[in-house]
């Protein structure tokens, strides 16, 4: 039982709980806002990234346009440079065609983007219940 001394020196329960209450808000607020920090961070840092990706690659085509020069220049040592040229240009469109029957062979295998074994499961589990555990 409470004695009047005791009163004064500890808070009631409906302030303890209002402390706790404040708390654990304040916590709450904390932590989003540390989130959302790390996310920013994150964002910018992924940001980077793709903006130096973007540089690779375009990099990466220069390279290319100047390897296929580079091949076309090494035939025309012995050929004109027209032969050169033309056949440098037949070369890019071989590998574009394999390229292109390659894809159209993964999008074919590919589509419609149904995933048949789930759906073949999931009637199997529908039949299995239905006749519940009878076959």
């Amino acid at each position: 039982m409470p004695t009047p001394g005791t009163e004064q020196d500890s808070p009631g329960l409906g302030a303890s709980a209002k402390g706790v209450a404040e708390h654990a808000s304040s916590l709450a607020r904390l932590e989003l806002e540390l989130a959302a920090l790390e996310l920013k961070r994150k964002v910018s840092a992924l940001g980077i990234g793709i903006g130096l990706a973007a540089g690779a690659a375009l990099f990466l085509v220069f390279g290319l346009a100047f390897a296929l020069a580079t091949i076309a220049a090494g035939i025309a040592t012995a050929l004109p440079w027209w032969a050169s040229l033309l056949i440098v240009t037949a070369g890019i469109f071989v590998v574009v065609a394999i390229l292109g029957l390659l894809a159209m062979s993964s999008i074919k295998k590919g589509t419609p983007p149904v995933p048949e074994q789930a759906i073949t499961e999931a009637k199997r589990t529908t039949e299995a219940l239905k006749s519940n555990g009878r076959n």
